[in-house]
């Protein structure tokens, strides 16, 4: 990032530095990056929703696809932290597509569809957390009825922006507990299933499963793998942290490897237990019923668990959408005080509150986005909702492709320095960015179906018409954006507070 003085400019209200926007450096250590990082994948909640639908499409073979859809993950997860390491920025895909393709397409892609995804997440998040609520404590009926959800919702909504608000370390501190008992009892619920007699017999889990070569065609293996997709995507939100975390550049990058690996290897796990103990029959308990299939822990867990500890594996279900919940708000609020410090978002969103040093007007502000899209989506249909939800993908793929080919782009005069360039910053984020817009031209394509998701519009699917509207709908915003933050989008420069003098922060190669 180069720096240009011009002294005697106009002087008022300005920006923060890019480098310097006043959050708390130093809080963060590699042990609560790490539990960002999985909290915001929310583990327990993810295998539950996920699972079914991938048994259903490949059988004793999801092991096999978690593991397949696992690999673009772990290939895009080495571009984020080679990038990371050359520009630690807690505004992570904005700046680094910024800086390898310009504003137009860093503002979109980084920005826009980031956020998009994250705020549509969020809603999805909030309502399972508000329906698992309500039914631990017993109120079922409120369980069942959409207003009373939603309700709840905004509810926790307001709790994680309040803790969002003080600050890292206190969002940290809550993640650890809530982490520890994701984990405790997926851990629980798969050593109760290899315990217990199960439908698959004397044999047991097999190595078979993993066999990416016993699918039955190529359609089979990439709908497989495009479902487990979904698993996976969150782990990013820690490097939204690494300017509050210590040796930002380096830990952030490392935490970011570690948490996908420790996903995989909890998936994994639970997924061999799962289908070891009822096996991937369509009666009874069996993963491949699809009434099953839309939460798989809640199916499995009485029978594996017994009633008494079946509660503790939904509380886990429930604190992981809570968790994952909070996380997001943390990293999205920081996204937008990066556009804002590159001049890209208006100066509200830059401001930090001056005791708790997070940002305050941007965590009130997505926290209350989020609260309003679900009312919204929620009164419209609580169909759209769902459908919603499944969009995401699309704009998963996008933007991790797109993360994942700035890379190499960025780095492209440095890959024949060392072996080490050529395969951590070209050969293996290019791989990883091919298939994950081979997966984005794949969603799209199946999600034009008209039976792809709950609704539908002329022939089209409902699914489709949200992810290309979202598309859409950020065209329209840089539009407008182009025009309200002009120094940006010529030339990646905007104003810089300094003491007498404003500095000039150039977003460029």
């Amino acid at each position: 990032m180069t720096n240009a003085t011009d002294v005697g400019a106009t002087t008022g209200p300005s920006r923060p530095s890019p480098t310097d926007k006043g959050l708390r450096g130093g809080s963060v250590g590699l042990f609560a990056a790490v539990t960002l990082g999985l909290s915001s994948v929310a583990p327990a909640y993810s295998i539950a929703v996920t699972l079914g639908f991938v048994t259903l499409v490949a059988g004793h073979l999801a092991p096999a696809a978690l593991l397949l859809g696992f690999v673009p993950i772990l290939l895009t997860a080495f571009a984020f932290r080679e990038l990371n390491r050359e520009m630690p920025d807690c505004g992570t895909t904005f700046v680094w597509v910024t800086r390898a393709f310009g504003p137009l397409a860093g503002w979109l892609t980084g920005g826009w569809i980031v956020q998009c995804a994250t705020l549509i997440a969020m809603t999805a998040l909030a309502q399972v957390g508000a329906t698992y609520l309500l039914d631990l404590t017993g109120l079922h009926v409120l369980a069942g009825d959409s207003t009373a959800v939603a309700a709840t919702a905004v509810l926790l909504l307001a709790a994680v922006t309040a803790i969002a608000h003080r600050g890292l370390q206190l969002a940290a501190s809550v993640q650890y507990v809530m982490l520890a008992l994701q984990l405790a009892a997926l851990l629980g619920f798969g050593i109760a299933a290899f315990a217990r007699p199960g439908a698959t017999g004397p044999s047991g889990p097999s190595l078979g499963w993993l066999d990416p070569f016993a699918f039955t065609g190529p359609g089979q293996l990439t709908e497989a793998v495009m479902l487990c997709l979904f698993i996976y995507w969150g782990w990013d939100a820690l490097l939204t942290a690494n300017e509050e975390t210590r040796d930002g550049e380096r830990v952030a990058g490392q935490a970011a490897v570690i948490s996908t690996l420790v996903l995989l290897g909890t998936y994994l796990f639970t997924a061999f237990a799962a289908i070891g103990f009822a096996g991937t029959g369509d009666s009874g308990t069996g993963l491949g019923n699809a009434d099953n299939a839309g939460d798989i822990l809640a199916a499995l867990a009485p029978p594996v668990l017994g009633p008494a500890l079946s509660k503790v594996m939904q509380l886990a279900v429930c604190v992981s959408a809570v968790s994952a919940l909070l996380t997001c708000l943390v990293g999205s609020s920081r996204g937008t005080l990066s556009m804002a410090a590159h001049g890209a978002l208006p100066r509200a969103f830059a401001r930090i509150h001056p005791r708790h040093r997070t940002p305050g007007f941007g965590t009130v502000f997505l926290g209350t986005a989020a609260a309003g899209l679900l009312v919204l989506l929620t009164l419209v249909s609580g169909r759209f909702l769902g459908d919603a939800i499944l969009c995401i993908g699309l704009l998963i793929a996008c933007y991790y492709g797109t993360t994942a080919l700035a890379c190499v782009w960025y780095f492209r005069s440095r890959l024949r320095t060392s072996p080490r360039d050529l395969v951590l910053r070209g050969v293996l984020p290019l791989a990883g960015g091919l298939m994950m817009l081979a997966a984005f031209a794949r969603s799209a394509y199946d999600m034009y179906d008209p039976g792809y998701g709950a609704t539908s519009f002329h022939g089209v699917g409902g699914v489709f018409l949200l992810g290309a509207g979202s598309l859409a709908a950020g065209a329209l915003a840089l539009a407008v954006a182009r025009t309200r933050f002009r120094p940006f989008f010529r030339n990646g420069r905007t104003a810089v507070a300094e003491p007498a003098v404003a500095t000039t922060t150039t977003i460029e190669d």
